[in-house]
């Protein structure tokens, strides 16, 4: 909207000033999230290790310790349970079932008869067994009406390896592309200096974030972390761009003022953009539901610690890199020299 903004244009901060204070700060929280990605590793979803997810409605609102000690008692393992919207709502998760050699037989025998018979009806694996268990379960608690099924999906652990190994070469792809863009957009010090800002900081801080918490890492939170990497790149760019567009301008001021220039003149950009999309995140964290909590939960983390990283990272790195106005490759729309 014109002339709403949150930072006035006029605003003139020394962010260079900060920047030991910046870079120790980032520093911390990378080995902090290391460590913790090294000793306590991401709660897998059932996306990755296998299992099955269970969501319904329940005609009443449940009594979740005695529901969770019910189906607890089944035997199937730890049971999680998880409100989510509506006190109705809840999210059951059960472990991926070892097949037993009895399972196992019956399996095959059930398949043989189907076979003979033409017969295409389902065979009771481990899985659907304890699926079943779960319903009768269910049904016995809530006497007052039916349990809505609204969801029951099943992940074999191959298919969960599967998605693990396509998920690291979607993100190292990903990291190469971006590197990629940049070195032909602007210089290798520009290319180095926001794949450090994007990668070894936006991401790696995103996943400790999720280590420590403990928050459920699936599919959708991958999806995430990617949407993190481009969201601070084209932050990063914006930075760049008017860095470079300064730098051509002012070939005799130090890099390190041209760089606290560039930085308050896109400021009002950032901040604007970043607020509105945090609006709609937030919008979203509250009423999206369970499904998308995780992937909503990694974007609001990762668009404030994109948006700090061009500032505090990308930007002053830039400094260390070497980056000269000759080293700049030639515009078709150079400006005459400033001072």
């Amino acid at each position: 909207m014109r002339g709403l903004t949150l930072i006035p244009h006029t605003i003139n901060v020394n962010f260079f000033r900060y920047r030991y204070f910046a870079f120790l700060l980032s520093l911390a929280l990378v080995f902090g999230s290391f460590f913790l990605l090294g000793t306590r590793g991401l709660n897998f979803g059932i996306d990755f290790t296998g299992g099955t997810a269970i969501e319904i409605r329940t005609p009443e609102k449940p009594d979740i310790g005695k529901l969770r000690e019910g189906l607890n008692a089944l035997g199937l393992g730890d049971v999680l349970i998880q409100e989510f919207g509506q006190p109705q709502d809840l999210l059951i998760r059960l472990p991926q079932q070892k097949e037993t050699p009895e399972s196992l037989k019956v399996y095959q025998d059930c398949l043989e008869q189907n076979r003979k018979a033409n017969d295409q009806t389902p065979c009771p694996t481990a899985q659907s067994e304890a699926i079943a268990k779960v319903q009768g379960r269910l049904k016995s608690f809530f006497k007052s009406g039916e349990v809505d099924y609204r969801r029951v999906e099943f992940v074999g652990p191959q298919v969960g390896e599967e998605l693990k190994r396509q998920g690291l070469i979607a993100i190292t792809l990903s990291i190469l592309a971006i590197m990629g863009y940049i070195w032909l957009r602007f210089e290798w010090q520009f290319a180095i200096s926001a794949t450090v800002a994007t990668t070894l900081h936006d991401v790696v801080l995103t996943l400790g974030l999720f280590s420590l918490t403990r928050m459920q890492f699936d599919v959708s939170t991958l999806a995430a972390i990617l949407l993190v990497a481009g969201y601070s790149v084209n932050d990063t760019v914006v930075v760049f761009d008017r860095i470079r567009e300064d730098m051509r301008k002012y070939k005799k001021k130090p890099l390190a003022e041209l760089i606290n220039v560039a930085i308050n003149e896109t400021l009002p950009r950032t901040t604007m953009t970043s607020f509105t999309t945090l609006l709609a995140l937030f919008a979203l964290y509250i009423f999206g539901g369970e499904v998308i909590r995780g992937f909503i939960y990694a974007l609001i983390f990762g668009i404030v610690v994109g948006t700090y990283s061009s500032i505090y990272v990308a930007a002053p790195l830039l400094v260390y890199l070497g980056v000269r106005p000759s080293s700049l490759k030639p515009s078709g729309d150079q400006t005459p020299e400033a001072a």
